[in-house]
């Protein structure tokens, strides 16, 4: 494994084969990704800490979806990446979505965890809120990862997956409280890609108790993929917004069958 740092932006960068770039979502990191490490062998694996996430924590200034466009533009560009598949997590969706409507021929496929095409005003609102707290400090931070372990994951992986709770935990314990904030501002005022025009073949999977991305919304998201070369909609039981936390197995078998699909894409 080599570890890149790319203008205060840390890429992990792992094993050989056609490139598969993640991004992880609002609280997470490259780590997020773990989980999901067997389903991508024998691939060249990249995984970027977002400006303002995990090892990234030091960028400077406001953080926005272009701004996360622009980095992963650059570590393409400086990695020699010509074209990739693209994995996405929450918030990371919301930027896969972008870069596959505007920069087709980087884009080999799309895998969208917990995906959402952007916040609906509700969750605009709740989400600034969320930064105002995260910048009172570790006490605020301990509050919103309190408040997100109950709403954010579901009640069986509470019960039975102790690990994946701890996981969870301390992936959103250690970020740094200022740079949370303007990461949620971020997700606060995202624009939605032109889904419309994505291509790619795109695979969404969600939980049946996810908040964020209800199946509801994701199967409403899929038919506006309507020029994608495939889309399939994948709904895991008993799961929350942490997909690939929660439900590691499910999400490796999902994600190792639609790369072995789009292998030549």
């Amino acid at each position: 494994m080599a570890l890149h740092m790319i203008d205060r932006v840390a890429v992990e960068e792992e094993g050989e084969g056609p490139a598969v770039v993640c991004v992880h979502g609002l609280g997470g990191s490259g780590n997020t990704w773990t989980p999901l490490m067997p389903a991508m062998a024998r691939h060249r694996v990249i995984r970027v800490d977002l400006p303002g996430s995990g090892r990234s924590q030091r960028a400077e200034g406001a953080l926005g979806i272009e701004r996360f466009v622009d980095c992963l533009l650059q570590v393409c560009d400086r990695l020699n990446v010509v074209r990739a598949h693209w994995a996405g997590h929450s918030m990371g969706t919301i930027v896969c979505q972008h870069i596959a409507a505007a920069h087709p021929k980087l884009v080999a496929s799309v895998a969208l965890f917990g995906p959402l095409i952007a916040p609906p005003d509700a969750a605009r609102s709740a989400i600034t809120a969320r930064a105002a707290k995260a910048r009172d400090g570790a006490a605020g931070m301990q509050e919103i990862t309190q408040a997100l372990l109950q709403g954010a994951i579901s009640a069986d992986t509470r019960q039975r997956l102790p690990v994946a709770v701890a996981f969870v935990r301390e992936s959103l314990m250690r970020q740094d409280g200022e740079a949370y904030a303007r990461s949620c501002e971020a997700l606060a005022a995202a624009q939605g890609a032109a889904v419309d025009r994505i291509e790619a073949p795109v695979l969404l999977v969600t939980g049946d108790e996810d908040g964020v991305a209800p199946p509801q919304s994701v199967r409403a998201m899929a038919d506006r993929l309507h020029r994608a070369a495939s889309r399939k909609v994948v709904v895991l039981p008993r799961c929350g917004h942490w997909t690939p936390i929660e439900r590691p197995e499910e999400c490796q078998r999902e994600l190792r069958d639609f790369l072995a699909a789009n292998a030549r894409s």
